[in-house]
């Protein structure tokens, strides 16, 4: 891991691709999450066990013994990258404020927004 991330931080594009793949299917080996990445993108079977295997010690994936290889599975959702994503998004590009990046998108002055919002707002969401 790089200097200075934090242990939860977000997958890089490839490994996200293959949660994703995981995400889709519940649960698989190696094999089967290459069949899924192959039409958009064919990968050597030892990059995805690669990819697989990093996920696993990051704590984002369990995996299991079943015959000869390891199956796969999320111990994280969705949600929670995306959680991830927009607070990395929020403390590197809007220097921790939440409102900053709320008033971008809805195209305000960052001055304009209110302070507190109700629950399941962005803020809430940062949290």
């Amino acid at each position: 891991m790089r200097k200075g991330r934090s242990a939860r931080e977000i997958p890089p594009p490839l490994e996200l691709q293959c949660l994703d793949a995981l995400w889709a299917m519940g649960e698989a080996n190696v094999q089967a999450v290459r069949d899924r990445l192959a039409p958009r993108k064919p990968l050597a079977y030892t990059t995805v066990m690669t990819m697989l295997d990093r996920l696993a010690r990051k704590g984002l994936l369990s995996r299991r013994k079943v015959g000869r290889s390891f199956v796969y599975t999320p111990l994280v959702g969705r949600d929670e990258i995306r959680r991830l994503a927009v607070r990395e998004l929020v403390d590197s590009l809007f220097d921790g404020d939440g409102g900053a990046l709320r008033a971008y998108l809805n195209g305000t002055p960052a001055e304009h927004t209110q302070a507190t919002d109700a629950p399941g707002t962005l803020d809430a969401v940062l949290l």
